[in-house]
């Protein structure tokens, strides 16, 4: 009889829910499934799906072995999963089941990893601590969106069945902020860091001084910050990092595994140092800030011995702080520098750079001088470039030279999407989501050896952006596009698939609170394939 009764209850209740889903006219809620593991950014090397999914619950835990970089790595995890989730997910050695992070040997590389995902659990296995961190940025991917908000959501939080192996393509996948037009603080570097964390990009590229304002505190020349960074485009305060803030950003992006670039601009764009110290003047006088937005009408004294003695301090402190492997040089846009003046500033530059134990990274321009041994080249040429200066560069590449992609009509974030954008520039076009997506790296400069091209960058010039949701407006969606074009296979880019899994991922950063452009290219409302 008390059966009886349980059963009449349970079908009453079905009842009242059938009622009042045709009174309101509301569907039944499909059955909550999990995102395809093929629909990431960037596309991995290899899926295998198959298998039951897991599910996060309150008794999963997040184990690691007893490595400190493994244990940062699960943490970092459960500091992502642990708001949406409401769960307390604790990070230990011991445990069965759950989310489990693995240092092993294998066929992973330096930032290479495994996602195997099962009923029983969730095991990302690595040789290296950035590959595991690499795979927990996948696996965010494979969780529903709002598992990226500050507050309890319902979930369920399921993962797909089945294995991911994934390595990248190129070593280098970097984006370039530039503090130097409009100033930003370090927390504004943190939220930047954190969305090129998502998207496994791996280097921060800081434009640390220009015309406009210098931003990082250099003892031996106190002025260059306190006077040089006093300004920016437009007249606004400007700013500049102390040396612990600078610290601090090399820090976080360590924690989040990008290596800081730093770039001091020279021998033009350097109005800012050249107001701040008049001996920097080949006359003596020091010009008033500048906070415009030309380019080419400033320039270092290259016959000066004093103009290496400020290069060989400027350097000794900065790469005191960094340490990271690179530290860039500029060198574009150098029009008030003759060419016999260019080239004798930078034969000189650049052994003071090896000396302080860092590799040369310049624009392209690097390359109408001699490279140093084992110096990057960064190409900022648009597809229209004339053949002279595309064949220079590809002289260089052929000599050793290692090149670095940034084509400004491709993948300039701050390049307009179209005519009506807000913000932005439009010198070298309008860049919409697909031309900043369509196209291969590895053959966009003709007779370069494939192994001379170590990956590619996205610049963000910040004439007209001065807060995060301008970056943020101008990085995405183009941003994620770049980071696959670095991480992906050649053989896998294809935009009718790419825009469907871009799509997807809007709905993460309005969980993240990104400000994104809602580009016609892409079909937002439809999903993917």
């Amino acid at each position: 009889m008390r059966q009886h009764r349980r059963t009449l209850r349970l079908l009453g209740s079905l009842l009242l829910v059938a009622m009042a889903a045709s009174v309101t006219g509301a569907a039944p809620a499909p059955a909550a499934s999990p995102t395809p593991l093929d629909r990431v950014i960037p596309a991995p090397a290899s899926v295998t799906p198959g298998g039951s999914p897991y599910r996060i619950t309150r008794g999963t835990h997040i184990r690691v072995d007893g490595s400190r970089e493994t244990r940062g790595v699960g943490e970092y995890l459960a500091k992502i999963l642990r708001p949406s989730t409401g769960y307390r997910l604790p990070v230990a050695a011991q445990g069965a089941g759950g989310i489990r992070l693995r240092l092993a040997e294998g066929p992973f590389g330096a930032e290479g990893y495994r996602l195997d995902s099962g009923r029983g659990g969730v095991t990302i296995t690595a040789a290296k601590p950035a590959g595991l961190f690499h795979g927990v940025q996948t696996l965010r991917q494979l969780l529903p969106a709002a598992v990226e908000k500050n507050s309890v959501q319902p979930g369920p939080w399921l993962v797909a069945g089945g294995t991911i192996t994934d390595t990248p393509r190129y070593g280098w996948r970097g984006a370039m902020l530039d503090v130097s037009r409009h100033f930003f603080t370090v927390e504004q570097v943190k939220r930047y860091i954190d969305q090129l964390a998502l998207y496994k990009i791996n280097k921060l590229h800081l434009h640390l001084s220009d015309d406009q304002g210098w931003r990082i505190a250099i003892d031996s020349w106190p002025r260059l910050a306190t006077y040089g960074g006093s300004t920016e485009v437009g007249g606004g305060p400007g700013g500049f990092y102390t040396k612990a803030d600078y610290r601090e950003i090399v820090r976080y992006a360590s924690s989040r595994y990008l290596e800081v670039v730093p770039e001091i601009d020279m021998p033009g764009h350097t109005n800012a140092a050249l107001a701040s110290y008049a001996d920097l003047n080949c006359d003596g006088v020091a010009p008033p800030l500048y906070t415009g937005t030309e380019v080419g009408f400033s320039s270092l004294c290259a016959g000066k011995d004093s103009t290496y003695d400020f290069v060989d301090d400027v350097i000794r402190e900065l790469a005191a702080l960094t340490p990271g492997r690179y530290l860039h040089i500029g060198g574009d846009e150098a029009h008030s520098t003759s060419h016999e003046d260019y080239v004798k500033f930078m034969d000189r530059v650049q052994p003071i750079v090896a000396k302080y134990g860092k590799t040369v990274v310049g624009w392209h321009q690097l390359t109408g001088a001699t490279p140093a041994k084992g110096a990057l080249a960064q190409y900022w040429g648009l597809d229209g470039t004339s053949a002279e200066e595309k064949a220079r560069v590809v002289k260089a590449a052929q000599n050793g030279t290692g090149l670095i992609l940034s084509p400004a009509d491709r993948v300039y974030l701050d390049m307009k999407y179209t005519k009506e954008t807000p913000l932005g520039l439009s010198w070298a076009g309008y860049v919409e989501v697909k031309r900043s997506y369509d196209w291969d790296p590895g053959a966009y400069l003709p007779g370069v050896p494939g192994g001379a091209v170590r990956g590619v960058e996205a610049p963000m010039w910040s004439e007209t952006l001065e807060n995060s949701a301008h970056v943020e407006f101008m990085a995405f969606p183009r941003l994620p596009g770049v980071a696959e074009l670095g991480w992906s296979s050649a053989a896998s880019h294809d935009w009718e698939r790419y825009k469907g899994r871009l799509a997807a991922q809007a709905e993460r950063w309005d969980a993240l609170g990104i400000e994104w452009y809602r580009s016609p290219q892409v079909p937002w409302g439809g999903g993917g394939r």
